[in-house]
């Protein structure tokens, strides 16, 4: 699986703060088995999110996008807005179950605005912004990654269709 990672801060960007949640999202997709081709560092800005979005989906063909940051309520969390605007198709139960587990933790969660979808055989998912939030969620959402990238890709075995299928045969 190949996974291109994108961090959005303004401070981040500008070399003003670390970003921390960049390189915690590339440990856990090495953890699982993924291969991170590319890591940016951008500014909260929609046009910019948005390019950057189409590129890694549309000329490097990654299976899954994960951007970190920009997902609240601040008038400059615009990463939602962006993401919305490349996706081919909307994937709620994702962004809902990102939530749900965060709400598990703190009610701060509901706050997120994160969006997660298809561009054509990419799967983008925006997490929350901190280190902490981004680990909630990538554990709520890691049983399920397989599954999503293969369903994305075009595969994606259903073992109980499968079963079904092969009891009738």
């Amino acid at each position: 699986m190949r996974v291109a990672i994108l961090t959005v801060s303004d401070s981040a960007a500008a070399g003003e703060q670390a970003d921390l949640s960049g390189p915690l999202m590339r440990e856990l997709i090495e953890a699982a088995g993924g291969e991170v081709t590319r890591t940016d560092v951008l500014p909260d800005d929609q046009d910019t999110i948005a390019d950057w979005l189409r590129q890694v989906a549309d000329a490097d063909g990654v299976d899954l996008a994960l951007t970190s940051g920009g997902t609240g309520l601040a008038p400059r969390d615009v990463t939602p807005e962006a993401t919305l605007a490349v996706l081919d198709r909307e994937a709620p139960g994702i962004a809902e179950a990102l939530r749900a587990a965060g709400l598990a933790k703190t009610p701060r969660a509901m706050l997120s605005r994160g969006v997660a979808g298809v561009r054509k055989r990419t799967l983008i998912l925006n997490l929350s912004g901190s280190p902490k939030a981004v680990r909630e969620q990538w554990d709520a959402f890691l049983p399920v990654l397989q599954h999503a990238v293969d369903t994305v890709r075009g595969g994606g075995a259903h073992p109980e269709t499968d079963a079904a299928r092969s009891a009738s045969s």
